[in-house]
Order: structure tokens, then C-alpha cells, then sequence
């Protein structure tokens, strides 16, 4: 019985790899995307028949061969890793797509500690926004959705967070647009109420620095700390007199 030999890059002529079904649920069957969500076709001449008339013997020889080649193009092969560029930042970033959603920005910095070139990484992204894969306004949305009522974040903190992902200003402006001044202030009381038991027995100006320091920190302005900090107290008896004062 004939034992067909395990050549190279079997793994990308039979879809295997990373992300292959899931980016392949996003093609709409044009050419282009063909040529970009599916592996290309290597190992030509390695077919089913290319094993015809080798023994077990010379089948073991040559798997032999190739595992003890050791040079970094034979490994790469071995593991089914693509050679072609674009399947190269295709499968990168559908990787870092799993399981969470990433900007635009921060798939192109993978790309390029990864060194795929600029051009190819520009037509990678292109495509995956195209089809869905990368929306910078959807992640700004629920990224102010998630932060702020789980974690009681301010705009400015917002916005200073979704800067750092790179993020369009524009965008940013729209998604943080979600929370007004009211809700913010409402968000603000829940967190010192929260924090105000643990204060008990502090002095005042002690109890007045933790808290709207703990404010400041998530963003809120000086102003409206000081407001949220002040109704909390009055409403404990506290004397907060002079507390109009800046902290």
C-alpha cells in the first residue's frame, strides 16, 4: 500500500488555518474577494498523484528529509503558514479579531510590528471595513456604553481613551455625543455614594479629597465633582462650608 507523502502547504490547499471559514462567511463570491479571503493555491504538483509508485520506504525518506531540513522557509511550510503577504495580514488580524473587536488603528500597528508592507496592509484593512470586519464607529459606541456604566467614566476620560486606539476625532465626538450633561452628573453621584461610607470618620477636607479625587480620575470636571462631592455630604449634615474652594 502506497503512503502519500505530507508536502508542504497541503494545509492552505485544503482551507486549513486561521480564521479561513469565519472570513469566508464574509465573501460575496466577486473575484477580488476570492483572491482575498481565500488561501491561494501552492503546492502545485503535490497532488493525490504525485505520490504514485514510492513505497512506505521512500515515503519516510522524504518526510525525513524535509523535517531535518531546519531552514525557517521549510518550517513555515510545515506549519501551514502562508507565504503570500496579504494571507500572511489577513490571517494576523483575524486572529486579533477573535473573541473582541479592535480599530482599524490598532490591527494596522499589529500589522506593522508583524513588517507587512504598508500597501498590503492598507488593502487588507480596506477589505476587512468593506465587509464589516473593522467599524471604528460601532467599537466607539459600545466602548463608551461598556466604560462609562461599568466603570462610571467621564467624556473627557472617553475621549481620551478612545484617542489612545486611534480612533477618529469625529467618531469619538459622535459616540461620547451619547452621554449628556445629565446623565454624567447622575453617573457621577452613584460612584460617591458608593464611596462615601468608606470615608466615614476622615475629616471633612480628607473625606473632600478622596472623593473628588476619585472623580478627577475618571474624568469628571472640577466643577461638577466639587457639586456631586457637596450635595453628598449636605445630605449626611455635613458642615460644607467653603467647599466651593478649589481641591
Amino acid at each position: 500500500m502506497t503512503r502519500r507523502t505530507e508536502w508542504p502547504g497541503s494545509a492552505a490547499e485544503s482551507g486549513a488555518g486561521p480564521g479561513t471559514e469565519s472570513a469566508a462567511g464574509h465573501t460575496t463570491g466577486s473575484e477580488s474577494e476570492s483572491d482575498l479571503f481565500h488561501e491561494p493555491a501552492t503546492g502545485a504538483g503535490h497532488g493525490r498523484g504525485a505520490g504514485t509508485g514510492f513505497g512506505e520506504g521512500a515515503g519516510r525518506r522524504s518526510r525525513s528529509r524535509s523535517r531535518s531540513s531546519g531552514s525557517p522557509s521549510s518550517s513555515r511550510a510545515e506549519k501551514g503558514e502562508p507565504r503570500d503577504p496579504v494571507e500572511q495580514a489577513r490571517n494576523i488580524c483575524l486572529r486579533l479579531l477573535t473573541g473582541t473587536a479592535r480599530t482599524r488603528q490598532q490591527l494596522a500597528d499589529a500589522l506593522r510590528k508583524r513588517e507587512i508592507p504598508d500597501e498590503v496592509a492598507e488593502q487588507v484593512l480596506s477589505r476587512f471595513e468593506d465587509v464589516g470586519l473593522i467599524d471604528d464607529a460601532a467599537f466607539a459606541d459600545a466602548w463608551v456604553e461598556s466604560r462609562h456604566h461599568g466603570r462610571g467614566l467621564a467624556r473627557r476620560a472617553l475621549v481620551r481613551e478612545l484617542r489612545t486606539k486611534g480612533v477618529d476625532a469625529a467618531v469619538i465626538d459622535e459616540a461620547v455625543g451619547q452621554l449628556d450633561s445629565e446623565q454624567e452628573e447622575e453617573t457621577a453621584r452613584e460612584l460617591v455614594a458608593r464611596k462615601l461610607r468608606s470615608t466615614r470618620g476622615l475629616e471633612r477636607d480628607k473625606r473632600i479629597r478622596r472623593l473628588a479625587g476619585m472623580l478627577a480620575r475618571k474624568g469628571y470636571g472640577e466643577g461638577m465633582a466639587l457639586r456631586v462631592v457637596r450635595r453628598a455630604l449636605e445630605e449626611e449634615g455635613e458642615d460644607t462650608e467653603g467647599l466651593d474652594d478649589p481641591f
